[in-house]
């Protein structure tokens, strides 16, 4: 599995759906609003983003339906799972993601969420095209055969 681009620290959550569902057509990078508990509970690994999606509501980013389980050791003041997230980024960028989000019909997908050399919680989303079927058959014909060529090229050497 390829590393996405953009991240050099640790990974806490990854969308590999994404890949096999929409042409990713640009990565970048945001920042993530979050509570204390969902940072502990971001570092423990078990948070889930194949269902995400970032919605622009009232000029401003949000990462919607991305599931950060409540921290184990939390009290009265855990977070809640599925709340929305404000993402954060430049004016600049959220009008030209909401402009091609209306106009060219692409969408904002997060593609992972990661801790940067920091120990910043960021989010690598993705302005993607939804596939057809016969693009995903495309694709998943081509992962097959650059597999198999590494399987015939190990055993010739």
């Amino acid at each position: 599995m390829a590393r996405p681009t953009l991240i050099e620290g640790r990974i806490a959550a990854h969308n590999r759906k994404a890949l096999y569902n929409y042409f990713i057509e640009e990565r970048l990078e945001a920042g993530i609003a979050l509570s204390g508990t969902e940072v502990k509970s971001l570092r423990g690994g078990k948070s889930n983003i194949i269902d995400a999606h970032a919605a622009v509501e009232r000029d401003e980013l949000w990462l919607v339906n991305a599931y950060i389980p409540e921290y184990t050791q939390g009290n009265r003041f855990n977070h809640e799972p599925r709340r929305k997230r404000k993402l954060l980024l430049h004016r600049r960028q959220i009008s030209r993601l909401t402009g091609a989000i209306q106009r060219e019909g692409y969408t904002l997908v997060p593609l992972s969420i990661f801790f940067n050399d920091r120990g910043m919680a960021k989010v690598e989303l993705g302005l993607a095209k939804g596939k057809k079927q016969h693009d995903k058959r495309d694709s998943e014909k081509a992962r097959d055969w650059q597999r198999d060529r590494q399987r015939l090229l190990k055993r010739g050497e």
